[in-house]
């Protein structure tokens, strides 16, 4: 049996409202808006340099309430290539954060955002 590569992920954030959503990650984390899908929109995709999430509509976004009572329940986390740099911009931009940026035992420095509908995403540099 030949090798079969995987080549890349997309997570599928759970949202209320897809355009607002997708109109925060380009404000905020500046992302750009893939696409946006219905009439109207449920479904999405933002996009920034590699990095790509789905968004779609849901009533009660069950993962965010979760996320919002456990520590650390992250729903996405994407590697970048200068935590501190991105957490400046992000600052500047308005982000909203649920942790600062933070050396972990395990050999990253990651910082966490939460969007509007309390989705955890985490941005981390490794070594």
């Amino acid at each position: 049996m030949p090798d079969i590569a995987l080549t890349s992920v997309v997570p599928i954030l759970l949202v209320r409202d897809v355009p607002a959503s997708a109109a925060y990650f380009r404000e905020r984390l500046g992302f750009e808006i893939d696409f946006l899908h219905g009439a109207p929109p449920f479904y999405g995709s933002v996009s920034r340099g590699n990095a790509c999430l789905h968004l779609r509509c849901v009533h009660q976004p069950n993962f965010a309430e979760l996320a919002a009572r456990e520590i650390s329940l992250i729903l996405a986390a994407i590697e970048v290539s200068e935590v501190d740099g991105l957490f400046a911009e992000f600052t500047e931009r308005g982000a909203t954060f649920t942790q600062p940026p933070t050396k972990q035992s395990w050999g990253g420095t990651d910082f966490h955002v939460r969007d509007l509908d309390g989705n955890v995403i985490s941005f981390v540099t490794y070594g």
